[in-house]
């Protein structure tokens, strides 16, 4: 059964960093796209940041563009996204998804049909 386990979200300072890790089980991450969305209260689910099977290339929403960073490891089957430089709006629940697709990946949400239960960051001082 195919699952995705997010960690890693807390609580930390504006200008501070944290890393998201998605762990996937029952399937080898590699060959799906992968997407980092994140929920705010009150707002829709938007893309962040994805990374497509195969060639690994990525993509990142304007306004997380040089702070986050997305990366893939593939021997431990896990997905990461390091934040730095967070801001106050940046707080929100993370979550990733799959898409099994061989194709560059998208930030559209509709797109992906597998997530994991979400990880809460909090960006406040």
């Amino acid at each position: 059964q195919l699952q995705l386990v997010e960690s890693g979200g807390g609580l930390v300072q504006p200008g501070g960093s944290l890393r998201l890790s998605c762990a996937a089980s029952g399937f080898t991450l590699r060959y799906y796209a992968i997407g980092w969305f994140r929920q705010a209260p009150g707002k829709e689910r938007e893309g962040v940041s994805c990374v497509s099977s195969g060639d690994g290339s990525t993509y990142y929403a304007d306004s997380v563009k040089g702070r986050f960073t997305i990366s893939r490891d593939d021997t431990k089957n896990t997905v990461y996204l390091q934040m730095n430089s967070l801001k106050p709006e940046d707080t929100a629940v993370y979550y990733c998804a799959a898409w099994a697709v061989q194709a560059m990946c998208v930030m559209s949400r509709y797109a992906y049909n597998s997530w994991g239960q979400g990880t809460q960051v909090t960006v406040s001082s």
